[in-house]
């Protein structure tokens, strides 16, 4: 697959503040590990917090809606179930989401029954459509655009000091350079409610997996 950056174009959904130059990979953490769909946390390879989703414990799941953030606070992104939907759509909206509304994008499932691959629109008048394929329960997926390039990966994070796999609580982000990392960010948050439901594996030992040797 052809990757974001030959198309010599940025492409912001939500902020061009996270729009890289280069490969920019992120760590993402949960910040609860006993339950499903609670909060994130994504550093940089620095260690320093990019997003965040504050947890709000086992009722999260039931509000159907879930704030994207920077380090400061600030409310980038809402993503929110429609409902009633087969497809289990979700809609994503520009900062703290208010009554009345429109959406910027929506994801949904392609099937109604088994693992199949997600759908993206973005509402901007330019058409664009996206797809997710893998299995975000593996920590194994790529975004493309319509033409096939790669403009996210997700995958399971290895330590590099000790060249072990970590549990699916902790896995990489990597984000394509010219594309908009808060949208790839949103989109992870809907994947973790639709394919999340999965036990995730927490290893005997405690390792910090933001920071790269």
């Amino acid at each position: 697959m052809e990757l974001v950056e030959e198309m010599g174009e940025k492409r912001v959904v939500v902020d061009k503040a996270y729009i890289y130059e280069e490969d920019k990979p992120l760590t993402v953490c949960k910040t609860s590990l006993f339950y499903t769909g609670d909060g994130f946390a994504a550093y940089d390879c620095h260690g320093d917090i990019i997003f965040r989703v504050d947890s709000y414990g086992p009722d999260t799941r039931d509000n159907d809606e879930f704030v994207l953030m920077d380090v400061a606070g600030k409310c980038l992104l809402t993503v929110k179930r429609k409902r009633p939907t087969l497809h289990q759509r979700w809609e994503g909206f520009l900062g703290e989401r208010s009554d009345g509304q429109k959406p910027i994008f929506s994801v949904r499932r392609s099937s109604i029954i088994g693992r199949c691959t997600m759908e993206v629109e973005v509402y901007d008048g330019t058409g664009e459509e996206y797809t997710i394929d893998g299995d975000f329960s593996q920590r194994s997926c790529l975004i493309y655009d319509t033409n096939k390039r790669t403009v996210a990966e997700i995958k399971r994070k290895v330590d590099a000091s000790t060249n072990v796999m970590l549990g699916r609580d902790v896995f990489t982000l990597e984000i394509k350079p010219g594309f908009d990392g808060a949208f790839v960010m949103g989109l992870v948050l809907v994947l973790d409610q639709i394919n999340g439901d999965d036990p995730v594996e927490i290893g005997d030992e405690q390792v910090h997996p933001f920071v790269e040797d």
